[in-house]
């Protein structure tokens, strides 16, 4: 009976210490105002203003690094969708990272799971949304489809991540692992569908 309730006692300083791991934060100019109404006004400006300058950023940016990344490839010898492939997921998702990280960090259940959340969530807005969108434009613009090898790789292993995602309970190193490799994986993908399949 003695070792049950200090199992309980365990659970319930765990619990305890989760909650409070979990609690907002807030800025501390907002968190000294006392009316909500004043916090909730002084959030609501600071995130639109927020928000517009980090739109403002990426209208500014986008473009030159567009030709930047066109222009390493070139330098490299390389197509340019490789070096997009590698180096712009992280400047276009960074903040996912970093929040995910953060998550990460606290290594409690539900802070891991929400990270996850956070960057399937991410990966599957990106891919699905960005691809609607480029569809559209190919569709009104009467683009030339040449983005068949990519497009299979991609759909392959967001199959395969989701497989893993649905058939095991538990995430492990291996998984980990598998899934880090099915980046590179997808980059190979793409070239032999290229370079010994002839897809475009």
């Amino acid at each position: 009976a003695e070792a049950k309730k200090a199992e309980a006692k365990k659970a319930e300083a765990k619990k305890a210490e989760e909650d409070d791991e979990e609690e907002e934060e807030m800025p501390e100019d907002i968190a000294q105002l006392r009316d909500p109404k004043q916090q909730i006004r002084r959030v609501v400006m600071r995130s639109i203003w927020t928000m517009g300058f980090g739109t403002f950023l990426v209208l500014v940016f986008s473009d030159p690094m567009v030709d930047c990344l066109s222009e390493w490839g070139n330098r490299l010898g390389v197509s340019s969708f490789y070096v997009s492939f590698v180096l712009a997921p992280f400047a276009s998702n960074a903040s996912e990272l970093i929040s995910a990280y953060t998550y990460a960090c606290k290594k409690t259940e539900k802070n891991l799971t929400t990270s996850l959340s956070t960057l399937v969530g991410a990966a599957c807005m990106n891919n699905t949304f960005v691809l609607g969108i480029f569809l559209a434009l190919i569709y009104v613009q009467g683009l030339a489809w040449e983005f068949t090898a990519e497009t299979i790789a991609m759909v392959l292993i967001q199959w395969l991540i989701g497989l893993v995602a649905i058939v095991s309970k538990k995430q492990t190193m291996v998984h980990a692992v598998l899934i880090l490799l099915c980046y590179p994986g997808c980059l190979f993908i793409v070239w032999f569908l290229e370079n010994k399949m002839g897809l475009d």
